[in-house]
This record gives C-alpha cells, structure tokens and sequence, in this order.
C-alpha cells in the first residue's frame, strides 16, 4: 500500500509506519502532483494551500484516504473527493487551542485597544489615560460556530466574565440556530466568527449584519477569511457602523498590501497567525496521522473523518 507524505513531516512519521505500507515522501508541488497517481493513502496539504486541490486531482483510481492537517476544507476538492468515494479525514482539535487563545487576544486586544498601545510605545510617549477601558466581565459574547474551537473560546470568555452565546446547526445545550441569531445581533459587545467555511457560511457578514450590530460591538474572525464580505466592513469601519475588527483570516491571503483593510479605522489584522501560535502543530498532526493510518489498516472508524456533504 502506498501512502504519499510530505517530506517534512518525514521525521515523525517514518519510524513509526508499520510493515507493508510504501512511503514517497514529496518534496515539491511537482513530485506530490506526479506520485499521487498510484497512492492509496495522501497526506498533500504541507505545501502552498492552493496547490492542496491541483495534487488531490491528480490522483489515480487506488486512492482511498485524504489526510490533512488543517480543521477548514476550503482548498479541497470535496465534489472529486465525493465522486471517488474517497475518505478525508481533517485537522480538528490539532490547532484548537491555539486558534482559541487567538480569538481571546482579539476580544483583549480590543477591549484595551492593545494595537494603539503598541503605536503610543513606538512614538515613545507616556500618555496621562489609557487608549482602551472596556472590562469583560458582564458583556456578551455570540460565538457563532460552537464546535471544538467554538466551546473553547466559550470557556476562556466565561472565566473572564463574558456571557456567552453559541451558534450550532441543532440549537443544542442553548445555542441559537443559524436561522435565529441574526435577530440577536445587537445584543452582543462581541461577535466572533468560529464555523467552518461553507455554501451557507460565505459572506454570512454582510452590510445587513454589520448594520445590526451594536455601534460598540467588535466582529472578532478566527475562522476564515470569505464568511465576511470585505466591502461591506471597511465601509461600516469608516462609518463607525461597529466599533471595530479583529481578522485573523483575510480573504484574499496573503492581504495584497494596497488593500483598504489594512488603513481602515479601528481595525486589526492579524496575518492568520492563529494555528501558527504553537510549537506542537506538526507532533499533533503526525500523532493523530499513525493513529488513523492503524485504525484504516485494521478496518476500524478513523478520528476526524469529514462528512464531505455539509463539507466539515
């Protein structure tokens, strides 16, 4: 059985593959894109997310499993995957933490207006009052996408103080439904952006949204950069419409460096550090890899297998 892995990864995985699977290890685009086409098994998204659906298509009829470190499937092609009867499993959990504590420093970094704090201490002044006063405790939260990375980011809110919402497809344990929380909109100080990137998430912020919300609320993004429709934002920063942004994730990426997010009023942009604020992402990524690739060998349930219908 031949299973096609980064080279970087090479290191973690290649003690531990068992007896009768044939490791190619690829290098570049060019190698993954050429050794996909007799690989049962495909680990290809360490390398420029854009190229990750090119190399998947490449792929030959022996190919049964797609493995990939990250949580969002936009750069996949889940119509081919769905057409081949191919498994994919993602990343979920892998950068869960992170990504929430990334969520939290933007409500922080808000709340104390951390970014001007930054430009007082580059021009070196010594200001008499503080650029940002707003405390935690007893504002509102809507986390909209309450999974792994969702529920985390409820937790660490909660211990500061911070009523918090959650949006789920079932409406469970309290949360709103995707059909209710627009008309809560304006009662949030924080709106935070925490579902996966799908048809029905796209552009999901939008002038309507941005327009209801509180004129001192933050929209708070650690998901993915298409659930907002950018126009729409600047417009309402330099309106005033909301008191400001915190984006991990842009669309397009990288930013292009005209672009008018990157001048508008109260808004940070974070350059999708989030699942990057570790030092454990590749031990995880190889640790939860052996053990799926034992539980495909055995027959058994693998961890993180991904409904390629709903698209996570």
């Amino acid at each position: 059985m031949k299973a096609l892995l980064p080279a970087l990864a090479r290191p973690l995985l290649e003690p531990h593959l068992p007896d009768g699977v044939e490791a190619a290890w690829f290098t570049s685009p060019a190698e993954a894109n050429a050794m996909i086409a007799d690989a049962d098994i495909a680990w290809v998204d360490m390398q420029p997310t854009r190229l990750t659906s090119e190399a998947i298509r490449h792929a030959g009829p022996n190919l049964k499993w797609v493995s990939t470190i990250y949580a969002g499937l936009d750069a996949f092609p889940l119509d081919f995957l769905r057409e081949r009867h191919v498994v994919l499993t993602n990343g979920a959990g892998i950068n869960a933490v992170a990504v929430a504590e990334y969520a939290v420093l933007g409500v922080l970094a808000a709340a104390k207006r951390f970014d001007e704090v930054v430009r007082i201490a580059d021009r070196r002044e010594w200001p008499m009052d503080a650029p940002g006063k707003l405390e935690l405790t007893d504002t509102r939260a809507l986390v909209i996408g309450y999974g792994t990375i969702g529920r985390l980011i409820g937790d660490r809110l909660a211990a500061f103080g911070v009523e918090v919402t959650g949006v789920t497809r079932s409406g469970r344990e309290g949360t709103l439904t995707p059909d209710a929380w627009r008309a809560r909109l304006g009662d949030y100080d924080w709106v935070i952006l925490a579902a996966p990137s799908t048809d029905d998430t796209r552009t999901m912020i939008g002038a309507d949204e941005l327009a209801a919300m509180k004129d001192g609320a933050w929209l708070i993004n650690i998901a993915r950069g298409d659930m907002i429709d950018q126009d729409a934002l600047v417009a309402a920063l330099h309106a005033g419409t909301i008191a400001g942004a915190f984006l991990d994730p842009t669309d397009p990426e990288p930013l292009p460096a005209d672009h008018p997010l990157w001048s508008a009023p109260n808004c940070m942009v974070t350059m999708h550090f989030s699942g990057r604020s570790q030092t454990k992402m590749f031990q995880r990524a190889g640790a939860l890899f052996l053990k799926n690739l034992a539980a495909f060998l055995a027959g058994k349930p693998m961890a993180n297998v991904v409904d390629l219908e709903l698209g996570y």
